[in-house]
């Protein structure tokens, strides 16, 4: 394995031999056009949009009662299975928590494993890693004549690797993470065009968190962007919110913090990124400020908590606009960035952004600069803050809510989980309506002043979680909620209740169907004009993973990966009673273990069941 040093020179880039250009830009067409394809979801978000959303309709509201499994396939794994399976040129790529395998499945005859990859990690990670040891999905990249296509996927040890999408072979590795001092990998890569974007986990071990881009071909690194320390560092340019600069602009990833606690601030992005060729910017998330407790770091604790617009070829921020200045109550803003083209309410044609974050609001942003259109409550019993200022872009606080020392915070909403959390989501732009799957969980908070010790857990926090004011605390339920919400009137087309948070995410089709998995075990499907529940199907564990929606040989499949676990189920994955335990997740999911149990895998639909073992000798053993 070989460390690679932070930054290529520009010159080397310019440099870079002109026979590679053809191969490059065929590699980026390829890609987009997978990413159009129906036959295909490549990427995570299902394309650089990252708006969870097919335009397939052979399953439609009418018929998706008829869903039936079409085939399975088991991981042999029991922690948490996060983010989603992959679908390109005919396979099926399936990824799992720690130690991070990897399958390969032809979906024409998913018998046999086509390749595996079970990489050798230092099991000492599992002990630095936040909230299970979950890993959030695969990216693939379609090759360009020259080097073969790859998925690429990260260990939770720190390091990145590079797989032959054909063989399973690795084709490069590279460390981008210690987790010897607690920066740990459970981020999905992404690729946009030809290079790969990598975030960092840690910020509740006082990690400071960067993203990293690396080119796909090699794995050389190209750039990498920290959350806070000097410009330099956050790579911020002369011209950064330029647009916006109320939004603050030179110096203030040191000047807001005292003395040199930017070092071990946080700020982590782990979360999902969002790419549109036409502005060239990346956006994303970085998260929560290390540690939790407030007061051990006065200021306004730039650039956590910040959603960023970044050149991906060089890095630069475009703009930042920070959403929970001085964050008390570990808001971790990591959340899906989801690209949209709408109207706004005066009839102008926006490129627009939008993200609903952990801290209950769901904000839209102009994506070319950063300007803030609207900040509209996830839920109206959202009560840390009583309004976003527009003009200013800063919440309005109610100090009732706070965290301050010497004080316990009662009925905070919403938790530190946030009303939503690394949900994926969807948008249908034929509707223009977003569809969230929503946690509904409070919380009570205790802080508590401790030590920075490098690998060790630096949070400073008690933390009692229960069901937010519309569900049942006396029981535990009522944890969760999924909504169809319209980011241009702020309205909410419906909403519905659910028993436990609706962790893994949604995704979205023109049959006028929304589809996502429960904590409990289900896999639903609700009309998306509506609402109302059509379809659900008893897995053998709970999701917290995204549906995919694919077709293959003119057949449309829906699946799933299950796997019950991550940060609502740590409880009953390490068998904890202590309601604050799991930094206060054992409390508030104290039920799930009466609903579900541990076991990884993915489920695939279809209607009547109809797929690859229709024809009943498909895989049979045959002798000589």
């Amino acid at each position: 394995m070989r460390k690679l040093v932070n930054s290529v020179s520009l010159l080397c880039i310019c440099l870079a031999t002109p026979l590679l250009l053809a191969p490059a830009a065929l590699a980026e067409d390829r890609l987009e056009a997978l990413s159009k394809s129906e036959d295909n979801w490549a990427m995570q978000g299902k394309n650089y949009s990252a708006n969870h959303y097919s335009t397939l309709t052979q399953i439609n509201a009418d018929n998706v009662k008829n869903l039936k499994v079409a085939w399975s396939f088991s991981t042999g794994l029991l922690s948490g299975h996060e983010g989603s399976p992959l679908v390109a040129d005919g396979k099926m790529y399936i990824h799992t928590s720690f130690p991070n395998n990897t399958f390969a499945l032809n979906l024409d005859d998913p018998t046999r494993i086509l390749w595996q990859d079970k990489p050798k990690q230092n099991a000492a990670a599992r002990a630095v890693a936040c909230c299970d040891i979950v890993n959030r999905g695969l990216a693939y990249w379609p090759g360009d004549g020259k080097t073969p296509s790859l998925i690429v996927k990260t260990l939770l040890d720190g390091n990145v690797v590079a797989l032959n999408a054909d063989t399973g072979a690795t084709v490069w590795k590279i460390e981008n993470s210690d987790y010897k001092v607690g920066s740990t990998l459970t981020v999905a890569p992404h690729v946009f065009k030809d290079i790969v974007l990598i975030g960092s986990s840690g910020a509740e071990l006082g990690v400071r968190g960067y993203m990293t881009a690396y080119d796909v071909r090699t794995g050389e690194q190209k750039w990498r962007a920290y959350a806070t320390g000097p410009d330099s560092d956050v790579l911020i340019g002369d011209d950064f919110n330029k647009a916006n600069p109320h939004y603050g602009q030179k110096g203030l990833g040191t000047s807001t913090w005292e003395g040199d606690a930017w070092k071990i601030g946080g700020g982590t992005n782990w979360g999902w990124f969002a790419y549109d060729p036409g502005t060239n910017l990346v956006y994303y998330g970085s998260g929560n400020p290390a540690p939790w407790n407030e007061t051990m770091r006065p200021g306004d604790n730039k650039w956590t908590m910040t959603i960023w617009g970044r050149d991906l070829d060089t890095g630069m921020a475009k703009f930042g606009y920070q959403k929970t200045p001085h964050d008390e109550w570990d808001f971790a803003g990591i959340n899906f960035m989801m690209l949209s083209e709408q109207k706004d309410k005066d009839g102008k044609p926006r490129k627009l952004l939008t993200h609903p974050d952990r801290n209950g609001i769901v904000y839209t942003l102009d994506r070319t600069d950063g300007t803030l259109i609207s900040a509209d409550k996830i839920d109206d019993t959202v009560n840390v803050f009583k309004r976003v200022d527009i003009k200013t872009g800063l919440p309005v606080r109610d100090p009732e809510y706070g965290t301050r020392m010497d004080h316990l915070g009662k009925d905070i909403c919403p938790s530190a989980m946030g009303y939503h959390n690394q949900g994926l989501d969807s948008y249908d732009p034929a509707k223009e309506v977003f569809f969230l799957g929503v946690n509904h969980i409070c919380m009570d908070w205790e802080p508590f002043m401790l030590p920075y010790r490098a690998g060790q857990f630096f949070v400073g926090a008690t933390l009692n979680m229960f069901p937010g004011p519309k569900g049942d605390r006396q029981k535990g339920e009522g944890l969760g909620q999924i909504k169809a919400y319209n980011a241009i009137t702020g309205k909410f087309k419906w909403e519905k209740m659910e028993r436990f948070a609706v962790w893994g995410g949604t995704a979205a089709t023109a049959g006028n169907v929304v589809f996502y998995g429960t904590l409990d075990g289900f896999m639903k499907a609700r009309n998306s004009d509506t609402g109302e529940l059509l379809w659900k199907f008893k897995l053998p564990s709970g999701v917290i993973g995204h549906p995919i929606v694919y077709q293959h040989k003119g057949v449309e499949y829906l699946a799933i990966l299950y796997g019950v676990g991550g940060w609502p189920g740590v409880g009953l994955v390490f068998d904890l009673q202590d309601p604050t335990a799991g930094l206060g997740a054992v409390g508030a999911f104290k039920q799930l273990a009466n609903y579900t149990q541990m076991g990884g895998g993915v489920m695939v639909f279809s209607l009547n069941g109809q797929g690859p073992y229709d024809d009943i000798n498909l895989g049979e053993y045959k002798p000589n």
